[in-house]
């Protein structure tokens, strides 16, 4: 694995972790751009049907955790 790819896994390991520290941590990290991308990414896991059971509830606590930031970027 190279290291771009092992920068994307870890991202996404942290962004559906469940815990609110490590998703802030890996949001914040990130450029606008991609954090716009990441919080749509995360709206479709968890509103459209196809993703797994746990994805699906990562990707819900992922958006609770990110909510009061993003509703201040409001």
């Amino acid at each position: 694995m190279d290291n771009a790819s092992g920068q994307l896994e870890l991202l996404w390991y942290k962004l559906l972790s469940s815990q609110p520290v490590l998703i802030m941590e890996a949001y914040t990290s990130l450029d606008p751009g991609s954090q716009k991308t990441v919080i749509t990414h995360l709206q479709r896991m968890s509103t459209e049907p196809g993703w797994h059971p746990d994805q699906r509830l990562s990707a819900r606590a992922a958006l609770l955790a990110l909510e009061d930031l993003l509703n201040q970027e409001r």
